[in-house]
């Protein structure tokens, strides 16, 4: 029996007849990497290859010395007999599946991604193959997102009752990807001035120099010390929750966007004001659907709930198993 196509290493993914790796977690000669976030793009390795689109967060992600090698969307690359292609996963600006293809066998290495319009990324493309390798970050029912512009919408109310009584409004989202996303989303007028920590605002920048349209904002560290924020929406990531940095707010109204926020009891316990409920990830429905799309006869899961959606494709007669990797939860972007 042939050995797989894709398979896991100590080092991560490994396609051994082109001698590459997809996302690996340790340095390895070529990297076949599907997006930015830290859990997918690591330093170390000596060459690397992703979409052209995410070559400024690349940058900031990997450094400058990094040997970075951009392709646009479907272009073919040769690595010996097998032939790789990128193509968009609509996750986060740059952010791309990996079709691998060897001998009549067609593999696609999903990494992250959404079905939801988002007009800060290239939307995602079902991509026929074999075998899919998809992650498993909310493969529960329960996960069904709302709208993008209904909750768009609810966070512009949330804002203007908060503005309205003088309160700072500060809205927890990952930095990459998420807080851009929120941003290109809210409708117009603004009640007020939209501020960035420090972590959100330079790759806010590397989104606008990609050409991403994104609102006016101000960076909190070049605010002055009496700033009044009162009237304010301050995004931030999750991390500052309860920090130093908070201080500087009087009174905040803190809301949390995630899809995490889909169960209401997570609200509560990480002690937030407002959940609201939006991801860069596919929720359930757009998950099955995906599957459905590519026509794989061979389904490898990962991360999150992965094992839960071997046993529900099981069921319904798909031939599916959970590929074991580094991250086997959920990684920092959900």
């Amino acid at each position: 029996m042939a050995a797989p196509l894709i398979q896991p290493t100590r080092h991560g993914l490994y396609c051994a007849a082109g001698d590459f790796h997809i996302d690996p977690w340790r340095p390895v000669p070529r990297a076949l990497i599907t997006h930015a976030h830290a859990d997918h793009a690591r330093p170390g390795s000596e060459a690397y290859w992703s979409l052209r689109d995410g070559l400024g967060l690349m940058r900031r992600r990997l450094g400058g010395r990094a040997c970075l090698n951009t392709v646009d969307e479907g272009e073919r690359l040769q690595f010996g007999p097998v032939s790789v292609s990128f193509h968009p996963a609509g996750h986060v600006l740059g952010s791309a599946q990996i079709r691998v293809e060897h001998e009549g066998a067609v593999w696609v290495a999903s990494g992250d991604y959404k079905r939801d319009p988002d007009p800060t990324c290239a939307p995602f493309e079902p991509v026929a193959c074999d075998t899919f390798i998809t992650e498993a970050t909310f493969a529960l029912p329960v996960y069904r997102w709302p709208a993008v512009e209904t909750v768009a919408a609810d966070i512009h109310q949330w804002w203007h009752n908060n503005a309205a009584s003088g309160r700072t409004t500060v809205l927890f989202s990952y930095a990459l990807g998420k807080a851009q996303r929120l941003m290109a989303a809210l409708p117009a007028p603004h009640p007020g001035p939209i501020y960035l920590h420090g972590a959100v605002a330079p790759l806010t920048q590397d989104y606008r120099d990609a050409g991403i349209e994104l609102p006016p904002t101000h960076r909190v560290s070049e605010a002055p010390g009496d700033e009044d924020y009162g009237r304010a929406l301050v995004i931030a990531p999750p991390s500052a929750a309860g920090s130093t940095w908070m201080r500087r707010f009087r009174q905040p109204a803190l809301g949390f966007a995630s899809g995490w926020m889909r169960i209401r009891g997570n609200r509560r316990r990480r002690g937030y004001d407002r959940g609201f409920v939006i991801s860069d990830h596919v929720d359930w429905p757009g998950l099955l659907q995906t599957i459905e799309d590519t026509g794989a006869r061979e389904i490898l899961t990962t991360h999150g709930r992965a094992d839960e959606l071997v046993r529900y494709l099981g069921e319904r007669g798909l031939n599916a198993r959970p590929l074991a990797t580094l991250y086997g939860d959920a990684g920092e972007d959900d």
